[in-house]
């Protein structure tokens, strides 16, 4: 159940794509090529990545292309339903962010792990706003991702056992020339909702963009009264028969976690401990969040 929905999280509410489309004509599947590290990516999901190469997963990119001293190729395809399958469908041979251990691919260990915040004005009347049991919320304007379905994400799913239902202001999670990803983040700055509560990398980017100071606090590890997670790993995927190329980036991500880390931190992600099999938090990605 938590596997799916937070493949619905990304895909949907951190991963965010446009549009339906097909692979260009000229992107053909084929097998893996030595020297040559071809990508799936989003041509227009910022923070994510963008054709212009402006995304931080455009910048891990590189960054491994450059480790291997391979050349970098994309795969450009926006990111929704069914993303995973131009991986399996060998138009590309790493896809750079997924849920960790996601069924359907080759993952690395995790690389980072990341959740929901709260994102407010600093000057806001919820600005020390740290829990969804907090009872202004039932009175607040709250703006919130919204599914293309009647699914919800786990904060709203959460919201509706705190009985706020009726005060949400939904922003698409289809990004198109009207709707933008930073809109969420802009109507907190432009005092059009109290709160927004979105996905930790897309608000720590764009709340760090904003020429309104804004605050950012994640929400726990879970809800208590709708058991829901709000934190997930996050790793790479290849296709499971690429052992080498999984063995390589497990490798890469180990001995270069510092520099990765870096990336992140460069576009404001919030992170926090990634645990490792029994229970042990891992060193190389202690608890950040933008200031």
């Amino acid at each position: 159940m938590y596997r799916a929905t937070l493949l619905r999280s990304l895909v949907f509410a951190g991963l965010l794509g446009g549009l339906a489309a097909s692979p260009a004509v000229a992107q053909r599947p084929g097998p893996l090529q030595p020297g040559v590290l071809r990508v799936c990516a989003d041509p227009d999901n910022m923070p994510f990545s963008n054709q212009k190469g402006e995304g931080f997963e455009n910048k891990i990119a590189e960054f491994i292309a450059s480790e291997w001293k391979s050349k970098l190729e994309y795969v450009w395809y926006p990111v929704r339903r069914g993303y995973f399958r131009i991986l399996n469908g060998r138009y590309c041979d790493l896809i750079v962010q997924a849920p960790g251990g996601l069924d359907m691919a080759g993952t690395t260990d995790a690389y980072y792990r990341s959740g929901y915040v709260f994102v407010t004005r600093t000057d806001g009347k919820l600005k020390d706003i740290t829990s969804l049991a907090d009872p202004r919320l039932k009175q607040a304007r709250i703006g919130v991702t919204l599914l293309p379905s009647d699914e919800q994400l786990p904060p709203t799913m959460a919201l509706s056992h705190y009985g706020v239902v009726g005060n949400l202001r939904g922003f698409q999670g289809m990004y198109n020339d009207d709707d933008r990803p930073e809109d969420v983040i802009e109507a907190v700055a432009n005092d059009e909702v109290d709160v927004a509560i979105v996905w930790g990398p897309l608000a720590g980017y764009f709340a760090k963009q904003s020429s309104v100071p804004l605050r950012i606090h994640p929400l726990g590890e879970r809800d208590s009264l709708a058991d829901v997670p709000f934190r997930y790993d996050i790793a790479m995927a290849v296709r499971r028969a690429d052992r080498e190329l999984q063995d390589s980036l497990k490798k890469t991500l180990e001995q270069k976690a510092p520099q990765i880390q870096a990336i992140l931190r460069d576009y404001g992600v919030p992170t926090f401990p990634i645990e490792k099999s029994g229970g042990v938090k891992a060193d190389s990605a202690r608890a950040t969040r933008p200031s």
